[in-house]
């Protein structure tokens, strides 16, 4: 009992640090985008009426659709917008039509992902440095090349992989959320009434009094959730219970306090408004406010960051992407993955976000329109999971996520008023990522046909070479192929220019399912071809780690040796290159076949032991 006590509390600082680091920076520039903005009259009554939109943005967007409705929706225990995808095209797979409509809107959405993945990191570093411009004015000059500096150190050390830093994540946004809450404290003392703004009359009547207004606010309250979807995303890490106490006990309760720390500072000074986060703060705390505001800002973006890895892998695990780069850096958790490849392009982009807008109140306009079109996403699938995955009655499921799409439409509609100030950015990661996505899943299909149609049938191909046998030699030799059943182009080289055949022979297909695990006792399924030769076909999970020796070490007990020394991989690959007519658009086929060309990284991908023999065959990919 003491044991199960100590891990849950484990699990919740865990999730304190690595789920809501994110969320629990966007105090640092939520109320002074509301107000800075122009739009709201600095009146009490306005005052009440903003705090009150952001209380209940927290109540209806984060506490109930997320951590109330969204996180029962898990695949295995796994959550994030790639589970959630995988729930709701199994739940319609008797409708062909709606589920290749809902995997391109969840591709979609993923891809939206980095957008937010470039602007997050940046507004929230951005708006920390900026807090150097409260101490004395003649920091200014100083905050831009400050911020790239932290962020080229971040991103550095990713190669380093997130152990070691990572424990301190949960202590450190432990300390920040009690700062937060202090600072709130502090003024809320000072102002007790300001706490009458948790009615919802208050937003309510603002809404009511200013429709037109309130519309066009949406898109900085938005700012309040940012990192929402982190919730979700982080399930399998830590677990519904951890990530709800860290929130109603932590989070929440300080966010809370905070943002009506800064209604009661305003209601006070109202020249606050200009930076009221920073300006709660005594003079003599400002500079250790910055830099905890900055170590804050780099777990959340940290975080993002961890998360950007894991979800390309799970989209090379679903044939959405190239085989990449991905390098382990832990031995005992497979989720710690480091892909240059995704770290430096994030990187760059992120340095074009910070160059391009300068400042976090002009990142406040880039920021929102990816995130929101993200969360109504989430709320399309949920109806899909609880209406057919479920089988809950069509009036529930409607109310259950109806209430959700209104507000998730709202927001995304005011945040589209922001498009050519900035919103455009994200969006443009968004679809050129999709773009890869859909071109590479398309390019595979057609090249799959392909190579179908012009296939020999593997157990025909046997029987005629063991009618007048060619040399057999030692050892096992594993052949991978995209299709089962057909001969690897790898073996008719082997026989062509080697004339010898060994005298074990594997023919292995790896299958990627769209669910997040697929247990060791599942992992083979295996057909004898006779004289030594067998079919094998691999299954994993987008979650699992493809370790291809391990998975094929039970065929050992079946009379198969799997000595390293004496087994020889052989890996089939395409021989792209872009030939007009052949089903694509010539600019799509163009850009497949260098996509292909630059693909790397499959002997990795797959664990290969450093010893093996691998050769490279043609046509047919891994």
């Amino acid at each position: 009992m003491q044991s199960s006590k100590s891990s849950l509390a484990a699990l919740t600082l865990g999730a304190i640090g690595v789920v809501y680091g994110d969320i629990g920076t966007s105090v640092l520039y939520a109320v002074k985008e509301v107000f800075g903005s122009g739009h709201v009259p600095f009146t009490q009554d306005n005052i009440y009426g903003i705090l009150s939109i952001l209380f209940w943005t927290l109540t209806v967007i984060v506490s109930l659709k997320y951590v109330v409705l969204v996180l029962r929706a898990d695949n295995n225990g796994e959550g994030g917008l790639i589970a959630m995808l995988a729930l709701a095209s199994q739940a319609v797979k008797d409708k062909p039509r709606l589920r290749s409509l809902l995997l391109g809107v969840g591709i979609f959405g993923t891809s939206l992902f980095y957008g937010d993945g470039v602007i997050t990191p940046a507004i929230s570093v951005l708006s920390a440095v900026e807090g150097l411009e409260v101490v004395s004015p003649h920091f200014k000059q100083y905050v831009i090349p400050l911020t790239l500096v932290v962020l080229f150190c971040l991103f550095v050390v990713q190669k380093r992989g997130t152990g070691g830093i990572g424990k301190f994540f949960g202590p450190i946004t432990l300390v920040w959320f009690l700062t937060l809450a202090l600072l709130g404290v502090s003024h809320i003392v000072t102002h007790p009434e300001i706490l009458w703004a948790m009615s919802p009359h208050y937003a309510v009547g603002f809404m009511l009094t200013n429709p037109g207004i309130s519309f066009i606010i949406l898109g900085a309250v938005v700012l309040s959730v940012t990192g929402a979807e982190a919730l979700y995303a982080d399930l399998g890490h830590f677990g519904k219970r951890p990530i709800r106490l860290a929130w109603f006990c932590v989070a929440m309760p300080a966010l809370t306090l905070n943002y009506f720390g800064q209604g009661a500072l305003l209601l006070a000074e109202p020249e606050a408004v200009k930076n009221p986060f920073f300006m709660m703060a005594p003079g003599w705390a400002l500079l250790p406010l910055v830099v905890l505001a900055t170590m804050a800002t780099v777990i959340a973006s940290q975080a993002l960051i961890t998360g950007a890895f894991s979800v390309t892998k799970q989209a090379i695990q679903l044939g959405y992407l190239p085989r990449l780069n991905i390098q382990h850096t832990s031995v005992r958790d497979t989720g710690q993955i480091y892909m240059p490849m995704v770290n430096w392009g994030l990187f760059v982009a992120i340095v074009l976000a910070v160059v391009m807008f300068r400042s976090s109140s002009n990142l406040a306009a880039a920021y929102g329109i990816a995130v929101t079109l993200d969360m109504l996403i989430t709320t399309t699938l949920t109806f899909f999971v609880i209406r057919y995955g479920w089988g809950y009655p069509l009036a529930l499921c409607i109310a259950a996520t109806g209430c959700f799409f209104v507000v998730d439409l709202a927001f995304f509609t005011s945040n589209l008023l922001k498009l050519f100030a900035g919103g455009w950015f994200p969006l443009m990661i968004g679809g050129i990522v999709f773009t890869l996505m859909m071109t590479w899943k398309e390019g595979r299909h057609l090249v799959n046909d392909k190579l179908r149609a012009d296939a020999i049938d593997l157990k025909d191909f046997l029987e005629s070479v063991f009618f007048s046998p060619p040399t057999r030699v030692e050892g096992t030799a594993v052949f991978l192929t995209a299709e089962t059943g057909v001969v690897p182009n790898a073996l008719l080289h082997n026989l062509k220019h080697n004339k010898v055949l060994h005298e074990q022979n594997l023919f292995v297909t790896v299958k990627n399912h769209e669910t997040p695990w697929i247990g060791m006792d599942k992992r083979l399924q295996v057909d004898a071809l006779g004289h030594d030769c067998w079919q094998v076909v691999v299954h994993y999970g987008f979650k699992n780690d493809p370790d291809l020796p391990r998975a094929l070490e039970p065929l050992r007990g079946r009379g198969c040796g799997m000595e390293p020394m004496t087994t020889s991989y052989f890996l089939s690959r395409d021989t792209v290159v872009p030939t007009i007519g052949s089903g694509m658009a010539p600019w799509r086929e163009k850009l497949f076949a260098q996509m292909h060309h630059n693909a790397s990284g499959a002997a990795d991908f797959l664990h290969l032991p450093n010893n093996a023999v691998v050769e490279l065959g043609s046509k047919i990919e891994i």
